[in-house]
């Protein structure tokens, strides 16, 4: 009786990923191929052309646009079924729909609990980065498959260690927990700010005294940067209060309507991204933080006899 050893993990990934390559090499996974096109009524085309039986696959997924990608993604997910697939796993260094996790207005729908409903018969398991947990304590609550999230703050961090002489800012409450875990990490002062916000792209920052401050650079941290006002206005507050070295870090930047122009146009002397959201931005890779996680969903598959 001989045995062999188990295949090698499948990395399919149906948009291009700037976490792609560095995920494929650090998990020795190889990459899945897969073809993609619309008919001319809009519907989508998937082919899958890897041999999938017995293999663990794992989905890189792009979340940013998630009304767009998520039906291709169905389409990915019960094909590799289909096709045997040992097992299929969902990498989304974004995770969408975080956001309504509340019924604000009467009738409005709680997103959140939906698409978490939904996700979770896509795959077997779930690996996120610093997913927007507000009013949920944990993505169990709404997610019914094992789940794990990484935090980005340790790449921020090691960032941050290589400069002198900085103030980090969280603009609002929400922004403190992680700010605080990056500055006790870095070794830099931090504060922060609160905000009101009047709308979806309406918001006012207020800052505490920074006087003892002003010959710092502030940099402002924040988990995402979607419409950016909030960080546009928190760098006004920042001026206004006579810092005028100001740069900004942030996990996923999704920079909509060309937010990021604005902000270094606007004086931002400096703009940080991780690689969870292809941008200009990225330099700060969070390939070896995901690695880990993405293992331990990862145990042998059988062996052949």
């Amino acid at each position: 009786m001989s045995t062999q050893s188990a295949p090698v993990p499948l990395l399919f990934c149906l948009d291009a990923h700037p976490l792609q390559a560095t995920l494929c090499a650090g998990l020795c996974a190889e990459t899945g191929l897969v073809e993609t096109r619309k008919f001319p009524d809009g519907e989508s085309w998937l082919r899958i052309g890897s041999e999938v039986a017995g293999r663990q696959c794992i989905i890189l997924a792009n979340l940013v646009d998630p009304d767009a990608s998520y039906l291709p993604l169905c389409f990915l997910s019960a094909t590799l079924r289909e096709l045997q697939a040992y097992s299929v796993g969902l990498v989304a260094p974004y995770l969408c729909y975080m956001r309504q996790d509340k019924r604000f207005v009467t009738g409005e729908a709680v997103t959140s609990r939906i698409f978490a409903q939904l996700l979770s018969q896509q795959a077997d398991w779930l690996v996120t980065v610093d997913p927007h947990l507000h009013r949920y304590h944990a993505l169990s609550e709404i997610y019914s498959i094992p789940t794990r999230v990484v935090q980005a703050a340790p790449a921020l961090a090691h960032w941050l260690q290589t400069q002198t002489n900085l103030l980090l800012v969280g603009p609002d409450a929400e922004s403190e927990q992680w700010v605080a875990a990056i500055a006790q990490h870095s070794g830099h002062p931090y504060v922060v700010g609160t905000k009101q916000r009047l709308g979806d792209r309406k918001v006012v920052v207020t800052l505490p005294e920074l006087t003892a401050y002003q010959h710092c650079t502030a940099v402002i941290l924040d988990d995402v940067i979607a419409s950016g006002h909030t960080v546009l206005q928190c760098m006004q507050a920042l001026q206004a209060r006579g810092i005028e070295r100001i740069s900004c870090g942030c996990i996923h930047g999704i920079f909509a309507d060309a937010i990021d122009q604005s902000l270094l146009a606007g004086g931002l002397q400096q703009l940080v991204s991780t690689n969870t959201v292809r941008h200009a931005t990225n330099q700060l890779d969070v390939a070896g933080l995901l690695v880990p996680a993405i293992r331990e969903f990862l145990p042998k598959a059988p062996t052949q006899v």
